[in-house]
C-alpha cells in the first residue's frame, strides 16, 4: 500500500524533513525583556513529541522595538540568545525534530497590550510602550499612535539586526530560518500600496516596495549558513481592494527564489482593519497553488487545516508541498500522530509513549 502523500519525505534547501506537516510559529506572550522563560520550555518541548516534521519558533523580534507585545521573545542581544539556547538545550534532550525560527519586526503593528489582556496599542508613555517604526507615519488602526517613518539609517539598522540575528541563530544550532512578511507586520507594510506610501526607491511601484524585503532577505541568507534553508512567510492577500493581491505575491515568490529563497509559507490578511477575510477550512489554500503553480518554488498551505482527509489532500494533489498547523496543534498536540493512524502510516514518537498504542506500536510507530 503506497505511502500517504502527507507522510512522504522532502527536503527543503537542504534539510531532510520526515513529512509534510509543519509546526507554524505561534507568539506566546510569555518572554521577559525578550527572554525565553520555563513557559517556552514546556510549549516547544511538548510540541518536538508530536511526530510533525518541522517545529518553528514564534515571531522572535530582531530588536526590542520590533516585538509585536512588550512580552515576545527576541534574539537581539547575548542575554536573549542564552535564554532561547537554554530551551533548545532542553527540547534537543528529548526530541531530533528540525527546528526553526521566524525573524520579526512589527512595524507599525508593535507595542502592544498581550492578547488576554486586550490586545491594545500601548503608546510611548506607557511603561510596557514605545515609539512604532514603519514605511509611512499611517497608524494601523484608527486612535492609534502614529509610527515614525523609516529613514536611510532606520532601514540599514533593522536589515543589519535581521543579519545578526540570523548568525545567532546559526550559532545556536537553529536549522532554519523563515523570514516574516506576513500579517502586516513591517516587511508586509513595505510589500503593500496601502501601508507604505514613501516616494523614495523604496515606495511606489512594485519593485520599489518589494526593494527592502528583498534586501533583508538577502542579508538573512548571506548571514545564515549556506547549507541551512532560509524561508519566507507572505500574506497572499490583503483581502482589500487596491492592496497587495495574490499577482503582486507571484512576483515577489519569483524574485525570492532566484536570491535562493527554499519555501514560501503563504498566509493571508493582517495589514488592514478594512479587510474582508472567506474565513473557511482550507481558505488559503489557492494562494498556495497559485504561487506554486506560476513559480515551481516549495509552498507551505496553512489555515484552518484541521482535517486528516483535508491535508492529504492539500499535498497530494499538488496545492502545496507542505501544511502548516497552529492553533489545530494547540488543540491536539498529537494531531500528527492521529493524522498517521488515520491515514495509515506512521510516525516517530518518544519511547515513553510508546505504551499508549500497544497493539499498534508498529504500524503507528515504526517499532524502533
Amino acid at each position: 500500500m503506497p505511502r500517504p502523500a502527507l507522510f512522504e519525505p522532502i527536503e527543503v534547501g537542504g534539510l531532510p524533513l520526515r513529512n509534510r506537516i509543519v509546526i507554524a510559529p505561534m507568539c506566546q506572550y510569555s518572554a521577559e525583556d525578550g527572554r525565553m522563560t520555563d513557559w517556552h520550555l514546556i510549549h516547544l518541548g511538548q510540541l518536538a513529541l508530536s511526530g510533525a516534521a518541522l517545529l518553528t519558533i514564534e515571531a522572535t523580534a530582531v530588536v526590542p522595538e520590533g516585538r509585536i507585545s512588550w512580552a515576545d521573545v527576541g534574539l537581539w542581544d547575548d542575554a536573549t540568545e542564552a535564554a532561547m539556547a537554554r530551551t533548545l538545550d532542553g527540547v534537543r534532550r528529548w526530541s531530533d525534530m528540525p527546528v526553526a525560527i521566524q525573524l520579526a519586526h512589527a512595524g507599525r503593528k508593535a507595542s502592544t497590550e498581550r492578547p488576554w489582556a486586550g490586545g491594545r496599542q500601548l503608546p510611548p508613555g506607557d511603561p510596557h510602550g514605545w515609539q512604532t517604526e514603519a514605511p509611512s507615519p499611517l497608524p494601523f488602526a484608527q486612535g492609534d499612535v502614529a509610527p515614525a517613518a523609516l529613514d536611510r539609517d532606520g532601514l540599514v539598522r533593522i536589515r543589519e539586526a535581521f543579519a545578526a540575528a540570523a548568525r545567532r541563530a546559526a550559532r545556536l544550532g537553529i536549522d532554519a530560518v523563515q523570514i516574516h512578511a506576513a500579517h502586516g507586520y513591517l516587511l508586509h507594510q513595505f510589500l503593500s500600496p496601502l501601508s507604505n506610501r514613501r516616494d523614495d526607491e523604496y515606495g511606489g511601484k512594485l519593485d520599489n516596495r518589494m526593494r527592502f524585503p528583498l534586501e533583508v532577505f538577502d542579508a538573512v541568507r548571506e548571514a545564515f549558513p549556506a547549507d541551512r534553508p532560509v524561508t519566507m512567510r507572505v500574506s497572499g492577500t490583503d483581502w482589500v481592494e487596491q492592496g497587495w493581491d495574490v499577482e503582486q505575491t507571484i512576483a515577489f515568490a519569483a524574485a525570492l527564489k532566484a536570491r535562493g529563497c527554499a519555501a514560501m509559507h503563504v498566509s493571508s490578511g493582517g495589514l488592514d482593519p478594512r479587510q474582508k477575510i472567506p474565513v473557511g477550512p482550507g481558505y488559503q489554500v489557492p494562494l498556495a497553488r497559485a504561487v506554486k503553480q506560476a513559480t515551481g518554488m516549495t509552498t507551505i498551505a496553512v489555515g484552518l487545516i484541521s482535517g486528516y482527509d483535508q491535508a492529504e489532500a492539500i499535498v497530494g494533489t499538488g496545492d502545496a508541498d507542505l501544511i502548516a498547523i497552529a492553533r489545530t496543534i494547540l488543540y491536539d498536540p498529537r494531531w500528527p500522530w492521529h493524522a498517521a493512524a488515520h491515514l495509515g502510516a506512521q510516525v516517530k514518537a518518544p519511547k515513553q509513549y510508546l505504551r499508549s498504542q500497544p497493539g499498534r506500536f508498529r504500524d503507528l510507530f515504526g517499532g524502533d
